[in-house]
């Protein structure tokens, strides 16, 4: 396995034993701490996916929160899940070995051979308009994957990265890749914009330019997933016109 890039000297980082979750924890050490901070826990209680949704999330596998105070509006903040969308591929591709299949699943999933091996929960807080605090949630299965029955039909299968690679990666390991990869892609992003994610983010995005079904609260649509907007939008070809999607789930 390569070795890891040297630990951003911007950020911290904490390692817990157990706890609820790394997303609580870190709403919980918010008021302390004054610079980005990872979070990570070798074991989670109480892990949450997209739209209060279980995380199941055995120990061995990776759970870390990345604590920020991003400058902007709610909107620039929330393209930070395509920024931890990349640095999580690299970090994985990295660890996983160039034989590897990653790709990324909008809106925040990462796929390993097809297969669902990550998520990513954006939670934030804030008054008037201005971001207090954004937390960036990540879950990776690393040695082990939920069943299929305890996903929604329809949805993507679960993997991981010991069942599909044979390799076993600590969640240390990941977390000495992922940490240089968000802190590098950040970078990026605070001095030119999101136009570069999205174009790194649409080089391997999965199922482009294929049809797809995404459902939003209030309906189903179906179409071909033609671009990502300049906004982080799912933009799909639909017979009935191009439809731009800020938020739903997406099936293939």
């Amino acid at each position: 396995m390569p070795g890891a890039e040297a630990w951003p000297d911007a950020y911290a980082r904490h390692v817990l034993a157990e706890v609820d979750s790394t997303s609580s924890e870190a709403a919980r050490l918010a008021p302390g701490l004054s610079r980005p901070t990872w979070i990570m826990a070798r074991r989670q209680t109480a892990a949450r996916g997209r739209r209060g949704r279980a995380w199941i999330s055995p120990e061995g596998n990776f759970a870390a929160t990345l604590l920020m105070r991003p400058e902007g509006a709610p909107a620039d903040a929330a393209l930070r899940s395509f920024v931890a969308a990349l640095a999580l591929a690299d970090a994985l591709a990295d660890v996983c070995g160039p034989n590897a299949a990653i790709a990324l699943k909008w809106p925040n999933d990462v796929l390993l051979n097809g297969g669902k091996v990550a998520g990513i929960l954006l939670e934030s807080a804030g008054q008037g308009g201005a971001v207090g605090h954004l937390l960036i949630g990540i879950g990776v299965n690393l040695i082990a994957a939920p069943p299929s029955e305890a996903v929604e039909p329809g949805a993507v299968r679960p993997v991981s990265v010991l069942g599909e690679t044979g390799m076993r990666v600590t969640a240390d390991e990941l977390l000495d890749r992922l940490a240089p990869a968000f802190a590098r892609h950040e970078a990026q992003f605070a001095t030119w914009g999101f136009a570069p994610i999205r174009t790194a983010w649409l080089a391997r995005a999965a199922r482009l330019g294929q049809p797809i079904v995404a459902r939003t609260m209030t309906e189903t649509v179906q179409g071909t997933f033609e671009t990502l907007g300049e906004d982080g939008a799912l933009i799909l070809a639909t017979p009935s016109g191009r439809r731009a999607l800020p938020a739903a789930d997406v099936f293939f």
